[in-house]
């Protein structure tokens, strides 16, 4: 009997231990996120592996995303591929990510996660999981860096989160993306190559081709360390997002307002995470939701001088009233708020919102 790859190994390995940790019932469906490329079919074939000898059930979706002329063809092959290998249910979604806005590449992702999120209701899937890599972690912290991001952009991508509902995993966080492409390899898979990761266009791409710059200056170990950068402080954040929920519960009223005065003693720290848990409740969505919301939702409390109402995404209007901060119905008069700290200034544009660059959840 051969000895087994290392790369299919690490990447079974590493799905095993996910779906054991994610405490789903027995005889659970699991669906793979596969876009046909390496990282994605790895994972589909390791879960198609896995999943029964744990005994769960593994399927598979596919996004077209209508980006790419031959995009259909590709979705297609991902499906034959699929039921080929054993994997039920198999299905393709086409998704249309015109509605969405921030951006073709926030678009787009908010188009998938959408589709997948659908899928996984309609097929009664206890988890959706997502081929994301440590490389692709370590782009995420770079991105959030380079943008300014504070420590929920540093955080990364979280290994399990709740979109719509619905669970999402992240089982390849620790694999290397040099270990899926060996592992396709290994298993004679051919990966699709997705012309997009090498389109300059692309921020996330032009980061991707840096890595290699970066490990050529900082070391090879310089991936893995920025992944490790993301694992804690993620767990730094998830106390402190845990402690800022009692807090926010604490200093709520019956009908759902904040009390400056118990705002005003909490730490910076912990009073802008109760802030925008405050501003998420209210229904602003994450994704959208900026540091320069959270900095004039803040003014209400700190830097009080009779201003008028912070607009936050989603026409969502913050106004102090009576020692309390509460949503109105009424957008009153556009406020400016200037930053003590770097002497920036932020305005709500009742009208408008802000167009300002989001510190945001990544993927």
């Amino acid at each position: 009997m051969s000895e087994l790859n290392t790369s299919v190994a690490a990447v079974r390995n590493a799905v095993r231990s996910s779906l054991r940790s994610a405490g789903l019932a027995t005889d659970a469906l699991v669906l793979v996120a596969c876009s046909g490329g390496p990282d994605s079919l790895a994972l589909a074939s390791a879960s198609e592996f896995v999943a029964p000898r744990l005994g769960l059930r593994a399927g598979l979706v596919t996004v077209d995303h209508q980006l790419q002329q031959d995009s259909s063809e590709r979705a297609s092959d991902v499906v034959g591929w699929a039921r080929g290998a054993g994997l039920a249910p198999v299905s393709a979604v086409q998704v249309d990510a015109t509605p969405y806005g921030g951006g073709p590449e926030a678009a787009a992702r908010s188009a998938r996660y959408a589709a997948l999120a659908d899928t996984a209701r309609r097929d009664l899937a206890s988890a959706v999981l997502l081929g994301h890599t440590r490389d692709d972690q370590a782009e995420t912290v770079l991105l959030a860096l380079a943008r300014g991001g504070g420590v929920r952009g540093l955080s990364g991508m979280p290994v399990r989160r709740e979109i719509n509902g619905v669970t999402f995993l992240r089982p390849l966080l620790d694999v290397a993306r040099t270990d899926t492409a060996d592992a396709c390899a290994h298993l004679g898979l051919v990966p699709w190559a997705d012309p997009h990761n090498d389109d300059p266009r692309f921020t996330r791409s032009r980061v991707r081709s840096a890595l290699p710059l970066l490990a050529e200056l900082l070391g090879p170990g310089v991936v893995a360390n920025l992944a490790r950068t993301a694992r804690l402080v993620a767990a730094d954040t998830a106390v402190l997002d845990g402690w800022a929920a009692a807090a926010e519960a604490t200093s709520r009223d019956g009908d759902g307002a904040l009390d400056v005065a118990a705002l005003a003693t909490m730490p910076g720290a912990l009073r802008t995470r109760v802030l925008r848990a405050f501003a998420l409740r209210l229904g602003a969505p994450g994704g959208a939701l900026a540091a320069a919301h959270i900095d004039a939702l803040d003014a209400l409390v700190v830097a009080w001088h009779g201003q008028g109402p912070v607009a936050l995404p989603g026409a969502i209007f913050v106004v102090r009233q009576a020692g309390r901060l509460l949503r109105t119905s009424s957008d009153h008069s556009a406020s400016t708020y200037i930053n003590p700290n770097d002497g920036s200034s932020f305005t709500s544009v009742p009208a408008m919102g802000a167009e300002i660059s989001a510190d945001r959840d990544q993927e």
